[in-house]
């Protein structure tokens, strides 16, 4: 099978007639053999009812219904493990993204060797709420992850079926799965511009709530993919550089009163002195990061895919 587009939505039972229409139309055209894959991400619409008639319609058409809203990610977690498709083609269900990208990103994929490709929406109709985090996310996930793209967020992707079948998306991930995917290994990574339409039916499903979580997930990706398999480099360092400047500040409060004895001058308790304390606070939280490396290192290396590496190809 040349391509699956897989498709996460919530609520989108006005849209999902007319981009399945497009989608089939694109194909037909193209002569691409494909699957439509719709995952239900527990609608309270008529979601599900419009995909079980579309399916009698379209044997091409899968569907997938969740019991209630687990998330984007979620969907294309287990989208992407239904896929059979050489190429997956991501998109949302509300009609801003077009499937008339979908060829040109086959043809990117298959010509140029590409692991993924990420459209990048250069003129944009969403509200200017959903805008400038966007373009704060973007920014920030360009100086973390190293990866020079423009729109780490659209929903209009490209990738080889090895990329969808290796890394996992959970939680917001889905806003980074380009990183998540330089992070397995998968380098090639490209961008295209690509046609944003304006919202045809519905509302945007976009809340301020999301604009934290996405921080803290990005925070996420870059401790685990830097740091996950050896926890201790990252605790360790930090408490062992805690620990020694809480006692270079103890020893020198210590060396301060005996020179000022000696020398017959006036001196304060060292319990009277602040930069004590200070010291005693370094020492405590640097030894228990230490002690949370260490911690981590040894269910780290007790973890069943501590050695499980991505082998590309092999000659026996």
């Amino acid at each position: 099978m040349d391509i699956s587009v897989v498709v996460p939505l919530f609520n989108e039972d006005e849209s999902l007639p007319e981009l399945t229409a497009w989608i089939d139309k694109v194909m037909v055209e193209n002569n691409f053999s494909y699957e439509i894959v719709l995952i239900d991400d527990g609608s309270t619409d008529q979601s599900w009812e419009v995909i079980e008639t579309l399916r009698l319609q379209n044997p091409a058409i899968k569907g997938i219904k969740f019991r209630r809203n687990y998330g984007k990610s979620a969907a294309l977690n287990v989208g992407f493990e239904a896929t059979q498709g050489d190429v997956v083609i991501t998109m949302d269900a509300d009609l801003q993204d077009s499937p008339d990208e979908i060829p040109e990103l086959y043809r990117r994929i298959k010509e140029e060797k590409l692991d993924l490709i990420s459209g990048w929406k250069k003129k944009r109709y969403d509200p200017i709420t959903k805008t400038v985090p966007t373009k704060l996310f973007n920014a920030a996930t360009r100086k973390m992850s190293g990866i020079e793209l423009n729109d780490f967020n659209c929903g209009l992707k490209a990738y080889r079926s090895d990329v969808v079948k290796t890394i996992e998306v959970y939680g917001e991930m889905h806003r980074y799965i380009p990183v998540i995917a330089k992070w397995a290994g998968f380098n090639k990574i490209s961008e295209q511009v690509v046609e944003h339409r304006a919202r045809k039916y519905g509302t945007t499903k976009f809340g301020f709530s999301r604009f934290i979580n996405g921080f803290l997930d990005l925070l996420s990706i870059f401790f685990v993919g830097k740091f996950g398999k050896r926890p201790m480099h990252f605790f360790g360092s930090l408490g062992v550089l805690s620990f020694f400047i809480g006692i270079i500040m103890s020893l020198y409060v210590i060396i301060e009163k005996q020179v000022l004895i000696w020398k017959g001058l006036a001196y304060r308790d060292v319990t009277q002195q602040p930069l004590f304390y200070l010291s005693l606070v370094a020492i405590v939280v640097g030894s228990q990061m230490f002690l949370a490396g260490f911690i981590a290192e040894l269910l780290s290396r007790n973890a069943p895919e501590r050695n499980q590496y991505l082998i590309e190809k092999e000659l026996k």
